[in-house]
């Protein structure tokens, strides 16, 4: 059982907050900007539950942006349900796909949860994986180029979305497990090799990240619920981390969605092997353990 955490100062808590609610949704790894930031304030146990609960707050942005696509989305499938006939309406349907996406990473999730955290919770694996998928966000971005201009494929959007875009996804949101790698990033890229449009991608990326973060906020606050609300000192810092990351993650969604209708994602990439690149040179130099 790991040792109490000490009362984090309520500073510290808004800066994770800030950087939790940015790096959500922006295709950059939050888990690798947290552990990072985490294990350059020195803190004692960078990886404890407090970087994944946290992301409930941005699990409470996606559910105000989105709310009215998650009341169209829900009311399609509870008119199905009477019926018996699942998937009657491209509003069902896509509720059942993202159901059928979320499968592959609650499977990984339960089964190697504890082998994940023993292999890939380093700094310099960390940096290693940042820099592996920006490759591949890279090679998503010429693919989708390549589909357009030289074989005259147009974008899929949502509602072209069927069983095997939907679990190809998923399946790419399992390698998010890994710090470094980015939910929204995995997904993301996942979705622009499947032919999906990147707003399209992107939209989709974040209704599934919803059964996802959402079951793996609520385990961690109820397994490790007596060190992260044993008193007062410790719940304040993680409501007010949980509640910044949900404003800083609102204005995230909305600022992605609005550039991936106009620019690339070759920003992202760049940005990528830049923070790769910084995390390996500070554990090379011994500026940062590679583990605590």
């Amino acid at each position: 059982m790991p040792e109490p955490t000490a009362s984090m100062p309520l500073e510290e808590a808004i800066l994770l907050g800030v950087i939790q609610g940015l790096t959500e949704f922006l295709p950059i790894s939050s888990t690798a900007h947290l552990l990072a930031a985490r294990t350059w304030m020195a803190h004692p146990n960078p990886n404890d539950a407090f970087t994944t609960v946290i992301q409930l707050g941005t699990l409470i942005a996606v559910l105000i942006y989105f709310a009215k696509d998650i009341g169209r989305l829900s009311l399609a499938v509870l008119r199905d349900l009477p019926r018996g006939r699942p998937c009657s309406s491209p509003d069902s349907k896509l509720a059942w796909l993202i159901v059928l996406g979320t499968i592959p990473v609650v499977a990984v999730g339960f089964a190697l949860k504890k082998p994940i955290k023993q292999h890939f919770y380093d700094i310099p694996t960390m940096g290693a994986v940042a820099i592996l998928f920006a490759l591949l966000m890279l090679a998503a971005e010429v693919w989708t180029a390549r589909r357009k201009l030289d074989l005259g494929k147009v974008d899929l959007g949502e509602r072209d979305i069927t069983l095997r875009e939907a679990l190809w996804v998923g399946l790419w949101q399992c390698l998010a497990l890994m710090p470094g790698a980015s939910r929204s990033g995995t997904t993301i890229t996942a979705g622009l090799f499947a032919g999906l449009s990147r707003s399209a991608a992107a939209r989709f990326s974040f209704l599934l990240s919803l059964p996802a973060v959402l079951g793996a906020g609520l385990k961690e606050l109820y397994d490790e619920r007596q060190e992260l609300l044993s008193s007062k000192e410790q719940a304040v810092p993680l409501l007010v981390a949980t509640l910044v990351s949900a404003v800083v993650g609102y204005l995230s969604i909305a600022f992605l969605l609005g550039f991936l209708k106009r620019y690339s994602m070759v920003v992202f990439v760049a940005y990528r092997l830049i923070l790769g690149a910084v995390i390996l040179g500070l554990w090379w130099a011994g500026r940062i353990p590679a583990a605590n």
